[in-house]
Formats: structure tokens, C-alpha cells, sequence
């Protein structure tokens, strides 16, 4: 089978998804249609973390990250070439589109180009931000797509509830890593401190404002430490002088760090389900995430970690998590065995192929697709 992927943002957890995807199905090809994201990681970079034997790429040049007209128009004149020449050349047997800018400018090409076997996987409902003008363009423009055909994938319960909600039928399988052996060898810390990490671009989704926010309180006690695994555009607003923003690390890298935190933090307002939290679960560790769409997947709050409103929850728990160490402990294990059970890559992720089979084979795929 040849698979098509669509991905502007050839980078961060959409990119380490793609690459899923092409690990578990390695007996099929995969032709990835990318943009760029220098200022995160250069597409040359991303593609050294992709499988040779079974994965080609197509560069996609008018990408671009924000909305402009011109330029997308540009954009989808240049996929609707490339999607009809690999369609000519029986190199299309499904598109999978990733993210919202793929999503819609690769349904209206794959419309245009007569292409009927169309996947679209959000990673991230974009409407679900808190500008309300901005949301109110990115529902219009989700339910815009939508008409132009395609079936809507969810990577998490609780986004295909959010995609429900404003009147988009959708269906979700569950993102997932490949739950790792324990011996993976964490950073020495140079000091005893309590060390609480986060992972991802610093962006206004991840809300780096809360982060920084939380640090603050504890910024006169020296026994705590936070960091943050990325760079984006909004680090100016990681202050706090006990945040140290790492920058990109490889993943090997990434996941030493998570290895040697004693909780992981996220402060996003939405996602769709965070591979670098699944990577926390599987490395058994706590989690301490916003109460948002996406995190409320993977937290069984008092069991593996909690869920916090605002600030004030956050550092109560970080508070109470630093003076009981046991507690933590236990919360991991059960970080670990959830992982083990909710989201191993290698099961939850076969389940695109089927999708994908029953598109080519022709069927109207109309049953609730889970895998959980």
C-alpha cells in the first residue's frame, strides 16, 4: 500500500506522529509531503528520524505556518500538482492529512484532484484556543473542510468530542509511543533538586505564560527546578530564573531528561494527545497536566497524577508531590501499566491501516473506529 502524507508542520509532535505511523506499518510505503518549520527543527534534521527502507519525501515549498491567501493559494496550486502527479503515477492509494492548514488545503486538493481515500487527523483541535475571534475562524473553517469529504480522526477521546460538539461527525484512535525498557539511562543531576520538566515548542498553545507563572512561586526555594525541552517564539516569556529552556534535543536526549524529572508538567490549553506526556507515562512518571482537552486522557486523577484549573491547584500538588516521595513512586508505576495498556504505538496505530484498507477496498467506513 502507498500512503501520502500531508504535513506543514514538519516538526515537534505531528513529525515524531508521521514517524509512528510508518514504524508500525513497515511494510508499506510511505511518501511524506512536507513543509518546513526552520525555526523548530530543519526538515533535513526531522528526516534523519525517519525509517530509509520504507519512507520517501516530496517537498511541499509554499507551505507556510500562518493564514495568508495568497500564499495559500500558491500552496494548494503546488499540492494539487504533486497529489495528482503521485495519483498518475498509482503512487495515492489513501492521503492522510496532518493538522488543521494540512487538513484543509489537502481536502480541497485531494477534491480537486479527484482523490476519494482521505484521511484528516487534527493532532490538536485548533478552535479550542482562547481568542475567540480566532476560534470562531478555525470552527468555520474546520466545518468548511469537512464538507469537502475526507473522514475526520481524532487521537484522543476527548478531541473527538470536542470535533462532535460543533457538529462534525469524526472518530478517534489513540496516539501512542513505543513503550520503553527501563534501561534508559536518566541525566545525573548535579544537585538533588526537584526537578519538574515539560516538553514541546514554546507556543502560546503550550501557554508557557502558566508555566513561567508556576515557576515564579517557587523561584526562593532552591530545592526546585523546572525545565523546558524546545524553543519557539514565545520563549521571552519563560522569565523565571529557575526555568532553563533547553532548546531541541534529540530524542534519545528528550527522553534522558523526562527519565530524570520527579514530575511532568504540562501547561497547554488544548491538545490532541501529547506524545511527550505519553513518553512521561511510559518512562513512569507523574503527571501534573491542565484540565484540557487531550490531557484528561491520560490522567486517572490520584492514581498517576492530577489534573489542575489554574495556578494556585498547580503548586499545591507540586508542593504536596516534593514531600512525598512514595507517593510518587506509586503514581508512576501506575503511569506505566496505563501506558502499557492505553497506548502501545504497535497496537493502537495498526488500527490507520485498517481505516486505510477499507477506503481503498471501497466501503463507506461509517462504524466508530476505537482503539483504546
Amino acid at each position: 500500500m502507498k500512503v501520502v502524507h500531508v504535513i506543514e508542520p514538519f516538526a515537534a509532535g505531528v513529525a515524531v506522529f508521521v514517524k509512528s505511523l510508518a514504524e508500525t506499518m513497515s511494510d508499506d510505503l510511505h511518501i511524506i509531503v512536507h513543509g518546513e518549520r526552520k525555526d523548530v527543527m530543519p526538515a533535513l534534521e526531522v528526516k534523519k528520524l525517519f525509517p530509509r527502507e520504507n519512507v520517501r519525501f516530496v517537498k511541499w515549498k509554499s507551505a507556510n505556518r500562518s493564514i495568508n491567501p495568497i500564499k495559500d493559494l500558491m500552496a494548494l496550486r503546488e499540492l494539487y500538482t504533486i497529489l495528482r502527479r503521485l495519483k498518475k503515477k498509482n503512487l495515492a492509494d489513501v492521503i492522510h492529512l496532518h493538522s488543521s492548514k494540512s487538513g484543509f488545503l489537502g481536502r480541497l486538493a485531494c477534491k480537486m484532484a479527484g482523490i476519494r481515500n482521505v484521511v484528516y487527523t487534527p493532532n490538536g483541535a485548533p478552535f479550542l484556543g482562547k481568542n475567540y475571534l480566532i476560534t470562531a475562524l478555525y470552527k468555520q473553517l474546520e466545518r468548511l473542510g469537512n464538507l469537502l469529504g475526507g473522514k475526520v480522526v481524532c487521537c484522543s477521546e476527548s478531541e473527538l468530542a470536542a470535533y462532535k460538539k460543533i457538529g462534525i461527525s469524526a472518530t478517534y484512535i489513540n496516539n501512542g509511543v513505543s513503550i520503553t525498557d527501563k534501561t534508559v539511562v536518566p541525566l545525573v543531576k548535579k544537585n538533588n533538586k526537584f526537578r519538574i520538566v515539560t516538553s514541546g515548542r514554546v507556543v502560546s498553545q503550550k501557554n508557557p505564560a502558566l508555566f513561567n507563572s508556576i515557576a515564579s512561586y517557587f523561584e526562593g526555594l532552591e530545592q526546585f527546578e523546572f525545565i523546558w525541552i524546545g524553543d519557539g517564539d514565545d520563549k521571552n516569556l519563560l522569565t523565571s530564573s529557575n526555568i532553563t529552556v533547553t532548546g531541541w534535543r534529540n530524542e534519545n536526549e528528550a527522553s534522558q531528561l523526562i527519565e530524570s524529572c520527579d514530575v511532568y508538567l504540562s501547561t497547554s490549553q488544548y491538545e490532541g494527545l501529547s506524545f511527550a506526556v505519553l513518553r512521561a507515562l511510559s518512562h513512569g512518571k507523574a503527571v501534573l497536566l491542565s484540565n484540557c482537552v487531550g490531557n484528561t486522557d491520560v490522567v486517572k486523577p490520584g492514581i498517576n497524577g492530577d489534573l489542575f484549573d489554574n495556578k494556585d491547584e498547580a503548586i499545591s500538588k507540586i508542593l504536596k508531590y516534593n514531600n512525598n516521595a512514595a507517593m510518587l513512586m506509586v503514581m508512576g508505576d501506575s503511569s506505566r501499566r496505563i501506558c502499557e495498556q492505553k497506548f502501545d504505538m504497535y497496537y493502537n496505530l495498526k488500527g490507520y491501516r485498517n481505516l486505510y484498507m477499507h477506503g481503498i477496498a471501497g466501503f463507506e467506513y461509517k462504524s466508530q473506529l476505537v482503539i483504546a
